[in-house]
């Protein structure tokens, strides 16, 4: 993954309910992509692992105004945000686990794998 860019989202941008208190792990995906459907389980699974990051699937044919204003040119595509909805990290393809928590930690500091334990 590489760093991100000043760009900041919403939960309205992304179509969510809200996002993560620490951090929000963001898929754009696509209907006929292969590889989203294992992104989605490890960046869900990640998610499940850190307390208060989030994990959003965005639709990128249902938000084209969003993938052109992201540049986002192939699926999977996955954006790390902090808590404030800043992008930090941006990766394409499927993304190793240990890849998505070592970029977590560019949006929270302190985040590791124990901290979903309470």
């Amino acid at each position: 993954m590489v760093n991100g860019t000043a760009e900041r989202l919403t939960a309205v941008d992304l179509d969510a309910r809200g996002l993560g208190e620490r951090a929000t792990l963001v898929q754009f995906s696509s209907a006929f992509c292969r590889p989203c459907a294992a992104t989605r389980r490890i960046l869900a699974d990640v998610a499940g692992m850190v307390a208060g990051v989030a994990y959003v699937d965005v639709d990128a044919e249902s938000h084209l105004g969003l993938v052109r204003r992201l540049a986002v040119e192939r699926t999977p595509t996955v954006l790390v945000l902090d808590a404030d909805g800043r992008v930090v990290r941006r990766g394409t393809g499927l993304p190793r686990k240990a890849d998505v928590i070592a970029a977590l930690g560019a949006a929270v500091p302190e985040a590791s794998a124990g901290d979903g334990d309470g």
